[in-house]
């Protein structure tokens, strides 16, 4: 058993090494396959063979889902019939840890001679793909995690890493947005979240709405059906406070025997934070973490009262 568990242990520090042995070689030529592709009025075509290739089908799929079009195609289908959907407004991203794959390198005078820029990834400086590349990345590798020194195993991770790295990188110098990235993932879960906004979640019926001039005992009483933990106090339509489980806690140090005596304008908390409808859920969450509260009021234009998010609407 143990030796397993040293096998798994050594290749994840093989493995991690890598990615920091790759770090000084971000440099210049990273920077201009960056402005390469922002600088492309059409597609990043992703293309490898075997073990690459599944790599570059997993980059583009993470370019597109982060604003830059990009899909992957197989060199061997590029022969018969596929090589039509490279443009010459593409760029190519053409993968190969040796640099020297057949299949790979045959269809390149078909885009030298449509001056397709091609950003080339692989081990070797030297190799073909490198001289070829109109910007070249190195990914090559001390050795494989593999225990036979086979199986592309680090070489991979490093390949993934660093096209990963360009994702991020184009992130940023986009000024790619959470909200953008929502609309590239409408189905899933995450997706759901970025695009919710308030009037899809809040609460709207039997809103637990008081006068500020009612006594501390009956607002509890409005508190406790509303079952929402808190009351917002309005007068003549327009809301002046909100009266939470905080704020009668506080209310009964403060007040002590006396505390049912008083009234909701002497306990609530004045302005309290407000959303509009279409305040998106995610923002409604930073808010409440940022003030920590549990609740935020959703109004209209004219400042009524349309409903309430608390935390549990927020946790999708």
């Amino acid at each position: 058993m143990s030796s397993i568990i040293d096998t798994a242990i050594q290749c994840l520090r093989d493995e991690s090494q890598a990615l920091i042995d790759l770090i000084p070689t971000i440099g210049a030529d990273f920077q201009h396959a960056v402005e390469l592709i922002l600088q492309c009025p059409g597609k990043v075509i992703v293309t490898g063979v075997g073990k690459s290739g599944h790599i570059g089908a997993k980059i583009a799929a993470t370019l597109s889902s982060t604003g830059t079009p990009s899909f992957f195609i197989n060199p061997l289908d590029a022969f018969h019939g596929d090589l039509g959907v490279i443009g010459t407004e593409d760029l190519v991203l053409a993968i190969s840890n040796s640099g020297e794959t057949d299949e790979l390198l045959r269809f390149f005078p078909y885009l030298l001679a449509r001056q397709i820029p091609v950003i080339g990834m692989s081990g070797n400086e030297k190799s073909l793909l490198a001289q070829y590349s109109s910007v070249h990345l190195n990914i090559s590798v001390k050795k494989e995690a593999c225990p036979m020194g086979l199986a592309p195993t680090t070489s991979t991770t490093v390949t993934l890493a660093l096209g990963d790295a360009l994702a991020c990188a184009l992130i940023v110098a986009r000024d790619f947005k959470a909200s953008d990235f929502a609309q590239f993932h409408p189905g899933g879960a995450l997706g759901r979240r970025l695009l919710t906004c308030a009037k899809d979640v809040m609460h709207t019926d039997n809103l637990p709405t008081i006068a500020p001039t009612t006594l501390m005992g009956e607002a509890l009483m409005h508190m406790t059906s509303g079952r929402l933990g808190l009351c917002v106090a309005i007068e003549q339509n327009n809301i002046v406070g909100i009266v939470t489980d905080g704020d009668i806690r506080r209310a009964m140090e403060r007040f002590g025997d006396n505390f049912f005596q008083h009234t909701v304008a002497e306990v609530m908390t004045s302005n309290p934070k407000c959303v509009s409808p279409d305040t998106k859920v995610v923002k409604i969450d930073e808010m409440m973490k940022q003030h920590k509260i549990h609740s935020v009021l959703v109004v209209n234009d004219q400042g009524n009262l349309l409903g309430i998010v608390d935390s549990f609407c927020t946790m999708m």
